[in-house]
């Protein structure tokens, strides 16, 4: 089995930002009952123009510049996600697409929730093991501001905008690993 490794980091938010004070005039809520509740003090809002695809393309692009390779170099997108738009083939395709990812390169994504990046992950994880692939990209991305209602002070004190990506690499050529985690997580039936 090979060893994967997180080789490269991006990430992007939005320049609005949402305060607590400012969910205060929208609904029955106060900043230290969010603070409270939540640790949350503001969260980014994506304008009209970004969608998932486009912040999740930003973040991509970061992640491949800090590891030092090109979209060419991609052997998998996997993207978590919720909000896709537009939703087919799905955001990995849109961002493929975008970078000018060769045709030849699979992309899925995840839906799963806050734990998507998570899921995104662990499956490109799988792929660079086993040795399919040697290297994946992985991106969470969301615009739930596109689908928070903002007369809910439950949900809506907790959702913003934004994209983070990692690039998973084979490191090793052969032989089982001696490190059964990826980036530190770990693996199942592990301590």
């Amino acid at each position: 089995m090979f060893h994967a490794e997180i080789i490269g980091t991006g990430s992007y938010v939005p320049e609005r930002v949402l305060t607590n004070c400012e969910l205060e005039k929208m609904v029955d809520t106060s900043d230290e009952w969010i603070m409270t509740r939540t640790g949350i003090r503001e969260r980014r809002i994506a304008g009209d123009d970004e969608t998932n695809v486009t912040m999740g393309k930003i973040a991509l692009e970061r992640a491949m510049a800090k590891a030092g390779i090109g979209p060419g170099d991609l052997d998998l997108i996997v993207v978590g996600t919720n909000t896709t738009h537009p939703v087919w083939p799905s955001a990995a395709g849109h961002i493929a697409h975008l970078l000018k990812v060769p045709d030849k390169v699979p992309f899925l994504d995840v839906q799963a929730g806050c734990t998507g990046f998570n899921y995104a992950l662990s499956v490109a994880d799988l792929y660079v093991k086993n040795g399919f692939m040697k290297t994946a990209a992985v991106v969470g991305t969301d615009k739930l501001s596109s689908v928070t209602d903002y007369q809910d002070r439950n949900t809506c004190v907790l959702f913003g905008d934004g994209a983070g990506s990692g690039s998973p690499a084979a490191l090793r050529t052969g032989g089982p690993s001696s490190d059964p985690t990826l980036a530190g997580m770990p693996a199942r039936g592990t301590s």
